[in-house]
């Protein structure tokens, strides 16, 4: 754009137009041009873009950048192809976690095994540790789930050979199995916790939303519910107490 001023305009009148043709783009932010007039030495106006333009550019180029994970694939049959960023701290610390679950399942089925024969006969206590053991059972094969899909390798270890007898005299059977229980719930959790740390020290934060949203939760409410039992036990005493209490499981 050129701007032609008649040569009979002053000086100072086109001093004044350049001035205010200047402020006024000025105030518009846009970058400022300076154009000859009309070939006269000293004489220009200032313009200005009233719209900024946006830079734009190609930043990512996939043909190039996916070279690097191309080279990753492993070409042999007996590994896997879904791994990425998946260390062996933590593929180890999974597989210890399903052996946890598995052993804490398996006392939970002795439990239950107990309080069902005919002499003892609670069988609200029966159903609640055959439902514990099996909640326990469903998180060592949600574990083993989430290994193979993180391109891990599911090693079990072997299951300690759990108690068969639950009696006590003192506190009565029921408030020392759900004591125990209670210890086994805080036992998982920490071991949870150290299962979440390890994430956090490897930085898999995949895993670590996974510890967080699977179990540490559901974990917290057990103890929880566990502790309640524990106290109502305590207050309910032996015999027809505890008889009671075991009823209430049942609804």
């Amino acid at each position: 754009m050129l701007l032609r001023v008649s040569p009979s305009v002053s000086m100072t009148t086109l001093s004044d137009v350049r001035g205010s043709v200047a402020d006024w783009f000025s105030s518009k932010r846009g970058p400022v041009v300076r154009l000859p007039m009309g070939g006269r030495a000293g004489a220009s106006v200032t313009m200005a873009s009233v719209t900024p333009r946006t830079l734009t550019g190609v930043f990512f180029e996939p043909f190039e950048e996916v070279k690097k994970e191309l080279a990753l694939v492993p070409e042999a049959l007996n590994m896997s192809l879904a791994r990425q960023v998946y260390s062996n701290d933590a593929e180890s610390a999974i597989n210890e976690q399903i052996n946890i679950e598995y052993n804490v399942s398996y006392v939970y089925h002795a439990m239950y095994a107990y309080f069902d024969r005919d002499n003892i006969a609670f069988k609200g206590l029966a159903k609640f540790f055959k439902e514990s053991s099996e909640e326990e059972r469903g998180h060592a094969e949600k574990l083993m789930e989430y290994q193979n899909k993180r391109g891990g390798k599911v090693k079990l270890h072997s299951i300690v050979k759990p108690l068969s007898e639950f009696d006590n005299e003192e506190k009565g059977d029921a408030l020392y199995a759900m004591e125990f229980a209670l210890s086994l719930e805080k036992l998982v959790n920490e071991k949870l916790l150290n299962l979440h740390a390890i994430a956090g020290k490897v930085n898999d934060v995949h895993l670590a939303d996974f510890i967080e949203s699977e179990f540490l939760g559901e974990q917290v409410d057990a103890i929880k519910m566990i502790s309640e039992y524990v106290s109502q036990l305590r207050t309910v005493g032996k015999g027809y107490g505890a008889w009671h209490f075991d009823q209430t499981l049942l609804k």
